[in-house]
């Protein structure tokens, strides 16, 4: 009876140090998750805000279409440049009374003041000080032509805007990086664990003469299921949570343009999961044969 007990205890054992380890790198891979989730979309909102803000070229009164276009075409031709649509004065007319919902050329005795214009968007670029460098020779290199009478655009709110986004997005990489390491160190105690419940039988297989190898390969290829578990159960723990926050506050988060970046936020995660347990697995097993060998030499 005594032995059963013992076998049920030491099963039981077994099966709470497995579960304890699967669980810690769950709670590691849910936490890099959300993280790596603020993180890409912090990157997607710094893209897009980049990419929709548009620079007013100004061209004075005098220009024609056909200057106005060939500017278009020039300007489209730069190699940081997305996009670049002309106004009339008459479209820009239009627009305006469409705004004040009354057409304001009748107060003016049908007399349009106001001038053509090109709208221009940049391609987007991570670095805000790229970024400012790319605004500072656009208007330079504009404002050469003799029908631009000026470019205009709020430089101080997108300076402060991609200081923000480029700021946050250093922050969360370090934190990650930061808590990948804290984390090997807290998995690697957790399966310590686990191995000194093995230790007779790696004192056992290193005592007949067993190599390194030999005697880690099982706890490795076990290691790598733990963190294959542990980063399903995450991915699932942290999409729903993601779900339940979407679902709350109506956001778009489910759009099938980020559809890409999931795949790969996921991809990262399992790939984080397995190499966090088998490098903690792979010190872990090592220091504890070099504890015991100090121990007999």
């Amino acid at each position: 009876m005594s032995n059963k007990k013992n076998k049920r205890r030491s099963k039981i054992k077994l099966w709470a140090g497995r579960t304890s380890t699967v669980f810690s790198i769950m709670l590691v891979l849910f936490v890099f998750g959300l993280l790596m989730f603020v993180e890409y979309h912090s990157y997607k909102a710094t893209h897009e805000m980049q990419e929709r803000i548009a620079y007013q070229v100004d061209l004075s009164s005098e220009t024609s279409e056909d200057e106005a276009l060939s500017l278009r075409d020039e300007l489209l031709s730069f190699d940081y440049v997305k996009n670049v649509d002309y106004i009339s004065a008459d479209e820009a007319a239009r627009l305006f009374s469409a705004e004040l919902d009354e057409d304001f050329l009748t107060l003016l005795d049908s007399v349009n003041p106001l001038y053509p214009t090109l709208m221009v968007t940049f391609k987007a670029d991570y670095n805000p000080q790229r970024m400012t460098e790319l605004r500072q020779q656009f208007e330079k290199e504009v404002n050469e032509y003799t029908i631009v009478d000026g470019v205009t655009y709020h430089e101080s709110m997108l300076n402060d805007l991609s200081q923000i986004f480029y700021k946050l997005s250093w922050f969360l990489v370090i934190f990650m990086v930061l808590l990948l390491i804290v984390s090997v160190a807290l998995i690697s105690t957790t399966i310590k664990l686990s191995i000194y419940s093995n230790r007779y039988t790696i004192k056992t297989m290193d005592m007949v003469g067993a190599k390194m190898g030999f005697i880690t390969r099982p706890f490795l290829w076990r290691s790598i299921l733990y963190g294959f578990l542990g980063a399903v159960f995450a991915t699932v723990l942290m999409f729903s949570a993601v779900y339940a926050f979407n679902k709350q506050f109506h956001l778009a988060l489910f759009h099938p343009r980020y559809f890409s970046g999931y795949i790969v936020l996921t991809a990262m995660i399992f790939v984080v999961g397995i190499l966090i347990s088998f490098i903690a697995t792979y010190f872990s097993v090592h220091s504890h044969l070099r504890s015991k060998n100090d121990q007999f030499n």
